[in-house]
Order: structure tokens, then C-alpha cells, then sequence
């Protein structure tokens, strides 16, 4: 395996290869003095050679020796031809290009994919649009070059095969697990091609009651997890966590405990519209103060109209146009009139008066609306219960857009007005306020004291922490997550926080921890679908073909589960079809349906080589059922 990158990414991900799946690495990385925040990338570094440590260790106590050889770090400015070349590339069979920069990681997988048609591909880019298009090219390439039929089909993150290419985004990766953690009670979502999985926090039942499985129990929460003093916050704490993948005595034996639940597992439905409002256009062009206008207005002229009619005895549709004659001063006057529709008349040039204001206001707002519809919005005045989000950089755009998916209202604080995030805010017509966090007044412009929680995700450490102190001096029992990079620097703030305000939630959360199990497994040859974070650890869901696994070929579903490890969530057919083998050995439902994907399999069903589950593992779990190494030297990892 080769992993090129410039930040922490690539140490995580060159740990999570060795120190799970037992592979050799060979990470490539620029010199030390020209590394993205080297304090960082020192500490990933030193995470990275402390597990390996670990896990050499685990292998020396079995007796067995490491065929694979020694792992290596170049140094290099660019993964250029001659750098990759010297990395192996010939050689390897799976490359990841993580940097920073999208056009450095296609510029070193088009080299790449030249020097190795048959090589495995991961790249790391923001822009998911034109990843597809960069997926399907590389794709195309090794296929011509090779001869062999594709390694992968479009669409992010579907290559499993030699000669694939698939496009990541750690973006993507970490948005939902961090929109997920600032509301508590907030499904957790893993999203990919049009297939939904939601994964939702149950409390403990109470005495009497029976807890509501869903589709499956995918976690038994740690007993403190609803307390907002307990182990539950930060990646590095080291504290016990919660059991994943549990079996069925175990969570009838479970009490106390909270359960994370597969609710809901379904297409979703076309995107929502970016431009969705709660209130009508017409409430869009018009101030709510200048409708109560425009309406008493209308009141009055109806009121004349009616008082007309049973003066005069009209029509009530030519009292009514009587009526508005008056009101614009157009009609004769009423010298030789009864009294009554003198008074009307009078009313009505009054009435016709207030109007012309009225009408002007109109005018001036609806243009003035018009003109600033590409301008940012301000916080409403009542608004309340929102979540405030620091930051609109990529990790704060992505997030921000899954908020707005579940309807969750957000206000946004900027200090660069031509941050990447901003057009997405002006497109999904979210409230920002643009200013330096760091400054006075710019929390309290976003209503941080009404607010239901903070989530501080710009790219410096001691700007997310300096808010989120001042955020908590304003209301102390604020429920905030922090963005920050150095575990052990995060590993410190949770505590102290937790202890100066143990009646609040506080969580810290890394992007590259989040991401790196998405990236590892794509380069061990898996689709992983996505990850759903439960408290400190990382559920897994990959589509794996079942023909070559012994743990699940020939095997029934329920022989297949092991609990701690990995469980078979669904099985893929083809559209309009239903497996034959589901009826005939075990009775599996009647239809497919629209996402392709047959769920509640009976345990029953026996799985042939020819079938493609999609399953729910650890990362352990997952490295023991697909990993090469693990399962040749028998170490347990």
C-alpha cells in the first residue's frame, strides 16, 4: 500500500492500514519543513508508529514473523513520476493520494494509473462532480489498458476491484458524524447513490416496556453516554466505550443502557429544493408588518363596500367598484347625495390616502428584495433553539448542508466574506454573520445565548476553543463540539470542560479520525458505503460480494453474524427481481425494493457466492473478514 499525502490524514490512514489490516505501508509525505500544521502531522506521526508498535508487539506474543517486510517514509515536495516510481507504485496494489489540493491528487492518479493500469486508485477530493467524471476516466483507462472488464461502476466510491478508482471526500465523511454529534436525539445518517441509512439513540426503556428494535440493533451505549459529565467526548480519552454489532442475549441482557437503533433504511425521495422557505413568496417580498398593512387595508375597502350596499341598496359588484372610484379619487363627488354616501365617500378618501403610502412601501421592499436576494441574510429577532456554526470552509460547508437537510435551523459565523461556504449560504438562504469570532459582539449578533448548540469547526485549534469559553460564560449549560486536530490537545480541552461544566455537553471531534476507516477500507478493495460514529468509535457500512469469504459463503445469515465483528444487513437484487434462493431456503420477502436492496433477511437465508450483501462491521471486524495479512498470520487485531 502507498499513501501520499500532507496532513494528518495520511499518518491516520497509514496507521489504520498497518495497525488493522496488517498491510505494508510505504507513506509518502513532504519534508519537514514544508508540512501542513507540522505540530499535527508530528503527533498523527507519532500515533501512527506508537500502534504499530503495538501491533508488532500482538505479533511477536503469537510467534509470528512479518512476511511483508518494513514499512517506509519518503520525503517528497509532489508525488511526481520519479517519486512514485521510487514509493513502488509498479508494485503496489493500492495508492491513496490525500493532499489538501484536488489538482495534486489528479495530476499524481493520472501518473499513476499510466505506470500502473492494474493498481487500486483512492483519491481524495473536494469537489464530488468533478470526481465522478475523474472516477469514470481512470476507470475507462485501466480497462483499455488492461483489457479486463471495469474494476468499478460510476458514482463515488464503487471501486472494489484491481484497476479501480475510487473518490472520497473527507468532507463528506466527517459532516454527518459531526451535524449528528451537536443534536443529541438527531438521526445519523449515512447517504450514498440514492440508498439511506438512519441510524437513531434510544433511551433505556423503562420498567415494563420493550425497546423497539427497529431493523436491527447496531450498539449498546456505555452506561454514561447520557450524562453529560460521562466517557463520551473526545476520540483520545482512552475511557470504555460502547459495544457495537451486540448479539441478542446481550442486549435483552443490557439494562440501563441506551441503544443505537436501524430505523429507517430507504430511498429517500428526489433532493429538496436549495431554495425551500417555511413562509409563502408572497411572505418572501413583503415584511410581515407591511401585510398586516396591505390586510387592514383591504378590511377597510370591504367594510365600505358592505356599509355602501346597505345604504344605497347596490349591487354588492357595483357598491364594491363604487367603492373603489372613491377610493382613488376618481369618482364625482356626492353633492347632490344623501348624507350616508357622503360619509362613505369622505371614508374612502381618507382610506385612498393611507393607501398610497402603503402601495410605495410595497414597491420599495419587493425591489429592494429583488436586489438583495444574493445578499447574506441576518439572524431573525426571535429566533431560537438554532444551531450555531463556526466556520464555512469544506468541513462547514458540508455540514452546514446536512443540517439544513434535516430542517435544523442554523446560523453561520464568517470572518472571510469570500469564504467557500458562503455561496451555499446565500443559496440555501441561511442567516450569517460575518465577523471574527474572537472579536466581542459577533457570538451575540448570532443569538448564542438562545441557541440550541455551537459547533466550532474552523481550521484553527485556539479559535474553536477561545469561542467556545466565551459561548460557555454566555450560557453555561451550552451543548458545543470542537473541530480540533491534536488528540492530545483535545483529549485535554474535553476534560477540563467537562469538569468546569459537567451539567453540558461537550464533544471534540477530528475529521481525519472520522475519515480514515472510509479511506482505508476503499484501498483494502471494499465499497464502503459510509461510517455512522457511536460515541468515541466507528460503525462501518460496506458492500461486499460474498463469493471468496468462507465466513459467509454457503453460510445461513444468522451463522453469518458474529456478534462484536460485522452482521448482514441486506442483500442486493436486481431491479424487479427477487431472489429465488431467498424463498426457496428461508423465505425472504416477496418483493425487492426500489434501492435494490432486500432488508430483514430471515436468519434463515443461506448466502451463495453469487450474492452481494451490504453489512454493518467494525473495523476490526471488517479487516478480519476481508484483510489479507490478519488472516494469514492469525494475529487478533
Amino acid at each position: 500500500m502507498v499513501v501520499c499525502g500532507d496532513d494528518g490524514l495520511a499518518y491516520r490512514l497509514a496507521a489504520e492500514l498497518r495497525g488493522v489490516y496488517r498491510e505494508q505501508v510505504t507513506l509518502v509525505v513532504p519534508p519537514a519543513g514544508r508540512r501542513v500544521r507540522q505540530p499535527v502531522v508530528g503527533r498523527a506521526r507519532a500515533a501512527s508508529a506508537a500502534l504499530l508498535d503495538m501491533v508488532n508487539a500482538a505479533v511477536n506474543r503469537t510467534g509470528n514473523a512479518d512476511p511483508g517486510g518494513a514499512d517506509r517514509e519518503l520525503d517528497a515536495t509532489e508525488p511526481t513520476e520519479d517519486v512514485l516510481a521510487d514509493a513502488g507504485v509498479e508494485r503496489a496494489t493500492a495508492l491513496a493520494l490525500v493532499y489538501d489540493d484536488d489538482e495534486t491528487n489528479i495530476r499524481a492518479a493520472l501518473t499513476a494509473r499510466r505506470l500502473n493500469p492494474r493498481l487500486r486508485l483512492v483519491l481524495r477530493l473536494y469537489n464530488r462532480r468533478l470526481g465522478q467524471h475523474i472516477e469514470e476516466l481512470l476507470d475507462q483507462s485501466a480497462t483499455l489498458a488492461t483489457g479486463d472488464g471495469p474494476g468499478s461502476g460510476t458514482g463515488s466510491g464503487t471501486g472494489t476491484g484491481a484497476g479501480s478508482t475510487t473518490v472520497l471526500s473527507d468532507a463528506d465523511t466527517a459532516a454527518p458524524a459531526l451535524a449528528a454529534t451537536a443534536l443529541v436525539g438527531t438521526s445519523k445518517v449515512v447517504e450514498t447513490d440514492g440508498l439511506l441509512l438512519r441510524a437513531v439513540e434510544r433511551n433505556p426503556p423503562r420498567p415494563g416496556e420493550v425497546a423497539d428494535p427497529g431493523l436491527c440493533t447496531l450498539a449498546l451505549l456505555s452506561a454514561t453516554s447520557n450524562d453529560p459529565a460521562g466517557a463520551d467526548g473526545s476520540e483520545g480519552s482512552g475511557e470504555l466505550g460502547p459495544q457495537l454489532l451486540p448479539d441478542a442475549a446481550a442486549v435483552e441482557a443490557a439494562t440501563g443502557r441506551g441503544t443505537v437503533a436501524l430505523e429507517q433504511v430507504s430511498y429517500s425521495g428526489p433532493p429538496l429544493p436549495a431554495g425551500r422557505a417555511g413562509v409563502p413568496a408572497f411572505g418572501e417580498l413583503f415584511s410581515r408588518r407591511l401585510r398586516w398593512s396591505l390586510a387592514g387595508l383591504a378590511a377597510c375597502v370591504v367594510a365600505l363596500a358592505v356599509a355602501l350596499m346597505l345604504v344605497t341598496g347596490d349591487h354588492p359588484l357595483h357598491a364594491t367598484y363604487v367603492t373603489l372610484l372613491d377610493l382613488f379619487s376618481i369618482n364625482e363627488p356626492a353633492h347632490n347625495k344623501d348624507t350616508g354616501r357622503q360619509i362613505l365617500q369622505l371614508l374612502s378618501g381618507f382610506v385612498g390616502l393611507l393607501l398610497l403610502p402603503v402601495l410605495l412601501a410595497a414597491v420599495l421592499e419587493a425591489l429592494g428584495t429583488f436586489r438583495s436576494a444574493s445578499a447574506l441574510r441576518k439572524p431573525p429577532r426571535g429566533l431560537g433553539g438554532h444551531v450555531v456554526l463556526l466556520g464555512l470552509g469544506k468541513i462547514g460547508t458540508r455540514v452546514l448542508t446536512r443540517l439544513r437537510e434535516m430542517d435544523i435551523p442554523v446560523v453561520c459565523v464568517e470572518a472571510d466574506p469570500e469564504a467557500r461556504g458562503m455561496a451555499t449560504a446565500r443559496r440555501l438562504r441561511v442567516p450569517v454573520v460575518l465577523g471574527d469570532v474572537t472579536q466581542e459582539g459577533v457570538l451575540e449578533a448570532a443569538k448564542i445565548h438562545r441557541a440550541h448548540s455551537l459547533l466550532a469547526l474552523t481550521s484553527v485549534d485556539t479559535t474553536n476553543l477561545e469561542a467556545v469559553l466565551y459561548a460557555r460564560s454566555v450560557r453555561s449549560r451550552l451543548r458545543v463540539v470542537l473541530r480540533l486536530y491534536d488528540d492530545d490537545f483535545a483529549t485535554a480541552v474535553y476534560r477540563t470542560l467537562r469538569a468546569a461544566h459537567p451539567g453540558a455537553l461537550t464533544r471534540s471531534r477530528s475529521v481525519t479520525h472520522l475519515a480514515a476507516p472510509s479511506f482505508a477500507g476503499a484501498m483494502m478493495g471494499r465499497q464502503i458505503l459510509g461510517a455512522i460514529p457511536v460515541e468515541r468509535r466507528v460503525l462501518l457500512f460496506a458492500a461486499v460480494e460474498v463469493a471468496g469469504h468462507p465466513q459467509l459463503e454457503g453460510k445461513t445469515v444468522g451463522e453469518a453474524f458474529r456478534a462484536g465483528a460485522w452482521r448482514v444487513l441486506a442483500l442486493e437484487v436486481p431491479d424487479g427481481e427477487v431472489s429465488d434462493g431467498g424463498r426457496a431456503q428461508g423465505g425472504a420477502p416477496e418483493r425487492a425494493r426500489e434501492s435494490r436492496l432486500v432488508w430483514e433477511l430471515p436468519d434463515t437465508y443461506v448466502l451463495r457466492g453469487s450474492d452481494r450483501v451490504v453489512l454493518a462491521a467494525t473495523r476490526r471486524g471488517l479487516a478480519e473478514l476481508l484483510g489479507r495479512r490478519a488472516a494469514r498470520r492469525g494475529v487478533d487485531v
